[in-house]
């Protein structure tokens, strides 16, 4: 018998993340860590205005809060956006074999280099993801081209 994966209630936790970011000032976008039957390891969001800190992504503070794992291979990283090419690194680096994406219309990262590394990329097309963080680049686009790196 094959397991039946919610991934809809995975990203249901990534989402919460990214409204707590919004609601701290942040930009809104969560991400979470779980095991294939569903068990929670870690989650986080992105708290780059927060810290002060370029380096607190989505993925990475939810890596972080999951704590050191003997592997990762079978683990399923969750985030509403996605994976920039630095969280990317981190999915390809720890073995991550599979990737779900709230929505990968308003950014497209490096979604691409993780298939074609036969990593399992799942895109959602979350509208709520989507509106979610339009909205933010909306009314704050300074701070969403410095962390996506444009100018």
């Amino acid at each position: 018998m094959s397991e039946v994966i919610d991934y809809n209630a995975m990203l249901a936790v990534a989402i919460d993340e990214a409204k707590t970011g919004l609601a701290e000032g942040g930009i809104p976008i969560g991400a979470a860590i779980f095991r294939h039957d569903g068990t929670l390891v870690g989650r986080g969001h992105n708290r780059r205005v927060q810290h002060g800190d370029p380096s607190v992504h989505g993925e990475t503070d939810a890596f972080r809060n999951a704590g050191r794992q003997k592997s990762y291979r079978d683990l399923i990283m969750v985030t509403t956006l996605a994976p920039c090419f630095y969280c990317s690194g981190l999915v390809r680096q720890f073995g991550f074999r599979t990737v779900v994406v709230g929505e990968s219309e308003t950014f497209q990262g490096g979604i691409d280099e993780l298939r074609a590394l036969g990593i399992e990329v799942i895109d959602l097309k979350s509208r709520e993801c989507i509106e979610l963080l339009n909205g933010f680049i909306t009314e704050h686009p300074e701070i969403w081209n410095e962390d996506i790196g444009v100018d």
